[in-house]
């Protein structure tokens, strides 16, 4: 969808003359903000990005990775007094979401699951039917009704 000259000057204006990011852009002229970046982009203007603030667990990642790369299984409880000691301030609850992201996986194994429509498959522990009923009841073609289940 075209957009008229006068929106795409007022963009351009309110990019260049008054320094307003894209979402203020958008919000005040009430176009989308894919709307506003095309217009920027199509006239040259790289649209302001605002700076990127650091994190603070930034310097103790290497400190973190390193860590469970010898010690898997250490929790992130322990991490986070080992990383206080070393100067870090943040609280305990970021830092439990951080280390899940960066703690090595398992392989995955691979097992074919058995899915059945109720009444398809019966199962029944045969040592409980035994001891209720006669001894030889495994060899028996019929399943019980108590030891009937489905999924």
């Amino acid at each position: 969808m075209a957009i008229s000259p006068e929106l795409t000057a007022q963009i351009l204006r309110y990019h260049h003359a008054e320094r307003w990011p894209v979402g203020t852009i958008a919000a005040q002229l009430g176009v989308h903000r894919e709307t506003v970046m095309r217009v920027l982009t199509q006239a040259g203007a790289a649209p302001i990005v605002p700076a990127q603030r650091p994190s603070g667990i930034t310097p103790y990642l290497p400190f973190i990775e390193e860590t469970l790369k010898q010690f898997p299984s250490l929790t992130a409880s322990r991490l986070h007094t080992m990383a206080a000691e070393r100067g870090y301030e943040g609280r305990p609850d970021h830092f439990r979401h951080i280390v899940a992201r960066h703690r090595p996986r398992p392989p995955a194994q691979a097992y074919l699951r058995l899915r059945t429509l109720p009444g398809e498959q019966g199962q029944c522990d045969w040592g409980l039917c035994r001891a209720r009923h006669r001894p030889h009841y495994a060899e028996s073609p019929n399943m019980p009704s108590i030891c009937l289940t489905s999924e």
